[in-house]
Parts: structure tokens; sequence; C-alpha cells
């Protein structure tokens, strides 16, 4: 089995499995801190998509989207923290 069989049948399909479970969560998380987890778990997976994607059409250059992609999740996930932390201080 080559990298690229494994990324198409094992990796692809699991990312996709977890991509339903976690949108599942998102959908029916009983608080704004499940979903925006939810949230950030999904970027995730999108970088995993653009990462497996990027091995399979062999264009490194995709990885330069997915850097990015998970900064501005960093950057989300911090903002909705402080949003938080300040909300519960009042």
């Amino acid at each position: 089995m080559t990298l690229h069989e494994f990324i198409f049948y094992i990796v692809i399909p699991i990312l996709s499995i977890s991509m339903l479970l976690i949108l599942w969560r998102f959908l029916k998380g009983p608080s704004i801190v499940d979903r925006i987890i939810a949230l950030d778990l999904i970027i995730t997976i999108g970088i995993g998509f653009i990462a497996g994607y990027s091995i399979l059409t062999n264009r490194p250059s995709f990885l330069d989207v997915a850097m990015i992609l998970a900064l501005i999740a960093f950057l989300g996930t911090v903002a909705f923290s402080y949003y938080i932390q300040k909300r519960n201080k009042k």
C-alpha cells in the first residue's frame, strides 16, 4: 500500500466520519463553549483535508493555506476565551 492509497482509502474516510460527528456536536451542543470547540475541531479537520489533498496532488503550496487557517483558528479560540473570561467577570 502506497502513501497515496493510504491517504485516499483510510485517512480521508476517517476524517469524513470525524467531520460528521463533530458537525453533529456543533449543531446539538448544549452550550456555546461546546459549539466553539466543535468549530475549532472542524477547522482542524479541514486542515487535515488540505494536508491530505496537498500530498495527493503533490502541491506543497496548499500547506501554506493550512498553516494560515491554523493561525486564524488559534486566534479565534484565544478571542473566544477572552470573551468568556470578560463575560464571567461581570
